[in-house]
């Protein structure tokens, strides 16, 4: 079948790479890059400046360049509150019924996702529309399923409202077929209109009613509080083992950690021992707290006595909050167990309970390796909780986020968008020169930068590396498979297989192909693969290779299916309660649907 050594290794190693993707062995960027290196060091991709297929080339491509410059801009828009301010517009429209709330809900985050990169806007709108479920009896899981597919189907609006989009343009303009910025417009409107009729007619029948995390602790047990008292010097307990003292068998209230001079102990309690003027911070129920170790018949003066028999001094009872949080994909967290974080003694709160994958883990979770979508139910005092959203690792779902926001700034950042999406519509046209989009996008991230809109160290963060070095890397990836004429090889065996006669039937196949690929892998890395193999195909065919190019873009942002395959669907798995069936359920006759009329649109709007 393989014409050659490098063929094989290359069909070998993108199979690894599928499967690496699929099993999670590694994470997708170190997977991505390692296949790019193993490209080099087998000597399939050299390193020869003046090659066609240098290697390092992928570094200077404009496509994960543009992408990154794209996240800062949304960054600006994010810290500057605009995207806020939507989210509380949306609060304000959201009327008076569940119906009214769905479609105010979805044309916002449409239009929105259109323009900037829909991971923020989903972070913003999750917490806005949890709180308003809560108000008004709503069950969650109605209403975050269709946040994520608008934000989806919003993307294909413009060439910048995905990185898909940008990716797969950004590689056909290479080649010499040019995508302008509103050009895939009328496909993309079409997808909004099956999409929002969809989730108001068959998507009330087909969504779950699912709790969330919070819903699991009976409301009875959530009236807890936090105290505080200090360890006296002429106490029993200085110099006593934690597990010697009688603190360490309260039934009513526990021993959450020890502060020492100021400072939180990492030392496991277990392991732990007494000293004069150490902050012990109990949780539990009032009674239990009013005397640590209530016993019949003893009044408030008794148990004072008996706290004071144990050496301590009553400082201040607080509120324990309960909250949720979910971890994002670039939380420091992520492949961590709580064990190895010492997350009590590092925040100061504990964790009550783990949603992961359609299953709620309330015991022995301590060791589970933490995951991006993991959705944690928190319960500690309010500065803890405040301390802890704010370190970034954690989403806070259980209010909307209020950080101080450089709203003076807002119309420059608006301006840096809006001169951006103009001049990349208008360029080429009314005399004007046609200026690369990566160049634009490159001079809008410098505006928010210069104008202060997001300072350096919030670009550095907004920008998702691993989603960048896996672009790198599925590009260096798909040019081994073109310098080997292995993805010839493959548009070839596709040609064949539906006849040169049939390029309708090709286009389907294609979309086909790329909206399963997107639901299990990344939906870049399938544009990175996908998009030389399209152009080449229509070559073989002797047609255009634009509708083929148009098919993969709208191919890889159809992710509806699972929860897997796009960042914005993981967001809402965890924090919806859903189980991994529930997206199949809702998502696979909707993009049946979106396959059958893409198939039939797409030749009609890009002629072959």
């Amino acid at each position: 079948m393989f014409e050659t050594w490098q063929q094989s290794f290359i069909a070998i190693l993108t199979l690894f790479v599928f499967i690496a993707f699929v099993k999670e062995w590694l994470s997708a960027e170190l997977v991505a890059m390692g296949a790019l290196i193993l490209c080099m060091i087998a000597g399939v991709l050299p390193l020869d400046p003046d090659s066609p297929y240098n290697a390092l080339k992928v570094f200077s491509h404009p496509a994960p360049i543009t992408v990154a410059c794209m996240f800062i801009i949304s960054a600006g828009l994010e810290r500057t509150g605009v995207i806020e301010a939507l989210g509380n517009l949306f609060e304000k429209l959201a009327g008076n019924t569940a119906k009214q709330m769905l479609v105010v809900m979805m044309i916002l985050v449409i239009l929105l996702s259109g323009f900037v990169n829909n991971t923020p806007v989903v972070v913003v709108f999750m917490p806005i529309v949890i709180s308003l479920c809560r108000k008004r009896e709503y069950a969650a899981s109605r209403f975050l399923i269709p946040l994520s597919y608008a934000a989806i189907v919003g993307g294909t609006m413009t060439i910048i409202g995905t990185s898909t989009n940008l990716i797969a343009a950004g590689i056909s303009a290479e080649q010499g077929y040019y995508f302008s910025m509103f050009e895939i417009m009328p496909l993309g409107i079409v997808f909004i209109v099956i999409t929002v009729l969809y989730m108001l007619t068959l998507g009330p029948k087909l969504l779950p009613d699912r709790v969330t995390l919070a819903t699991l602790i009976d409301p009875a047990s959530q009236r807890e509080f936090i105290s505080h008292a200090f360890v006296k010097a002429d106490s029993a307990l200085d110099g006593t083992l934690f597990t010697e003292s009688p603190l360490a068998n309260m039934r009513k209230a526990r021993v959450i950690e020890v502060l020492r001079d100021g400072v939180r102990l990492a030392t496991p309690l277990k392991e732990m021992t007494f000293e004069a003027g150490d902050e012990v911070v109990f949780k539990g129920s009032l009674d239990g707290l009013l005397g640590i170790s209530k016993t019949k018949g003893m009044d408030m003066r008794g148990q004072e006595e008996q706290q004071a028999s144990l050496g301590l001094e009553s400082l201040r009872t607080e509120s324990a909050l309960l909250m949720e949080g979910i971890l994002g994909r670039n939380s420091s967290m992520v492949g961590k167990s709580l064990k190895e974080i010492g997350f009590r003694q590092k925040y100061g709160v504990i964790i009550l309970a783990i949603h992961r994958r359609g299953k709620n883990l309330k015991e022995r979770f301590e060791d589970e390796k933490l995951a991006f979508g993991d959705t944690l139910l928190v319960q500690g005092p309010a500065e803890q909780m405040r301390q802890l959203f704010d370190e970034k690792d954690f989403i806070n779902l259980s209010e909307p986020k209020h950080t101080e926001l450089r709203v003076n700034k807002a119309p420059i950042a608006i301006a840096a968008l809006v001169l951006f999406v103009v001049a990349s519509a208008i360029g080429g046209k009314f005399g004007l020169p046609q200026i690369p989009v990566v160049v634009l996008a490159m001079t809008g991230a410098l505006m928010v930068l210069a104008t202060r809109c997001v300072d350096t160290q919030e670009a550095y963060q907004a920008v998702s590396w691993k989603v960048i070095f896996m672009i790198f890397g599925m590009l260096g990836l798909g040019m081994a498979m073109e310098k080997t004429g292995l993805a010839q090889l493959i548009a070839g065996t596709v040609v064949e297989t539906v006849g040169r006669d049939h390029p309708h039937l090709a286009l389907a196949a294609f979309y086909l192909l790329a909206a399963v690929l997107t639901e299990i892998i990344s939906n870049n890395a399938v544009a990175a693969l996908l998009t030389p193999m399209a152009i080449i195909v229509g070559h073989q065919m002797g047609v255009s290779p634009s509708p083929f190019v148009v098919a993969v873009m709208f191919g890889s942002s159809a992710s509806f299916s699972t929860p897997i395959g796009y960042q914005t669907n993981t967001f809402v798995y965890g924090a919806g309660g859903y189980k991994f069936g529930d997206f199949f359920r809702v998502g696979a006759p909707l993009a049946i649907i979106l396959w059958i009329t893409a198939s039939f649109l797409i030749p009609k709007i890009w002629p072959f």
